[in-house]
């Protein structure tokens, strides 16, 4: 038996003569027809399910995103009242507050917080935050970290839920770090939820984009349990709860309209 000719059975590119085919009127030589492709596997989807309480999605200014997080992180000190670790009295902790938080980013990159009902739900609100990755984590090697969020207050007619404010202006342990912006969860956001769906607490490093963050490309993640304590309309405080009890860091976020 001769031995095959390299493509000589295979289908020609669009618009390219094909001088070793044989005519389109012999319907028994079917040498010219296209070789049938397996279908391409079907694209993993995300398993994350939505919240019980749903909020409505409101548009996110994507122009504060884009101008705000080119700014520079900038350290002016700022004096804020020291945070006592028992609820000031009116404050309330709201039913069902028990939430799952987690930090997460690229060593060089700035940190992002999602706040999920619970870890096998969507994010009900992702925030990328004004401070570097191995900044943060050499606060909270420190032991404590409080993160302040303040927006200004809107008229009546503007007014909105206070975790849905699209801008915030940040501070870390009561340095001025720039600017925390609200934004839609990217698919990279849901990816990386979905490989810590399983994970209730806990701090580790996942792998992550080498090819736009080079060699140090690991994304660092820390995620806990939060209580949710609201102080007014204007005002609410997510704790960390630290399973070792006070032998872990100590974290607090503040979001407060003035």
């Amino acid at each position: 038996m001769a031995s095959p000719h390299v493509g000589s059975d295979q289908a020609p590119f669009m618009g390219e003569p094909n001088s070793t085919s044989t005519t389109k009127d012999d319907p028994s030589d079917n040498s010219t027809a296209p070789p049938t492709l397996p279908p391409l596997p079907p694209r993993p989807s995300v398993s994350l399910v939505e919240p019980h309480h749903k909020k409505k999605q409101k548009r996110v200014f994507r122009v504060f995103r884009s101008v705000f997080r080119s700014f520079p992180i900038i350290t002016p000190m700022c004096k804020l009242p020291i945070i006592h670790s028992t609820l000031p009295e009116g404050h309330r902790v709201v039913a069902g507050s028990r939430i799952t938080g987690t930090l997460f980013g690229y060593r060089k990159g700035r940190v992002s917080l999602s706040i999920q009902e619970a870890p096998k739900c969507l994010p009900t609100l992702v925030l990328e935050l004004a401070i570097q990755t191995f900044v943060l984590q050499k606060e909270m090697t420190a032991g404590m970290v409080r993160i302040a969020l303040e927006c200004e207050k809107r008229s009546e007619k503007d007014k909105m839920k206070l975790l849905d404010e699209p801008l915030w202006t940040m501070y870390c342990n009561g340095k001025k770090s720039g600017y925390g912006v609200k934004r839609d969860a990217t698919e990279e956001d849901l990816h990386i939820m979905e490989l810590l769906k399983a994970v209730s607490m806990g701090a580790g490093v996942l792998p992550g984009n080498l090819d736009d963050e080079g060699p140090d490309g690991e994304l660092a993640y820390v995620r806990a349990h939060f209580e949710r304590v609201v102080g007014s309309k204007d005002s609410e405080t997510l704790y960390m709860l630290s399973p070792d009890g006070n032998n872990g860091p100590e974290l607090s976020i503040f979001f407060v309209r003035i």
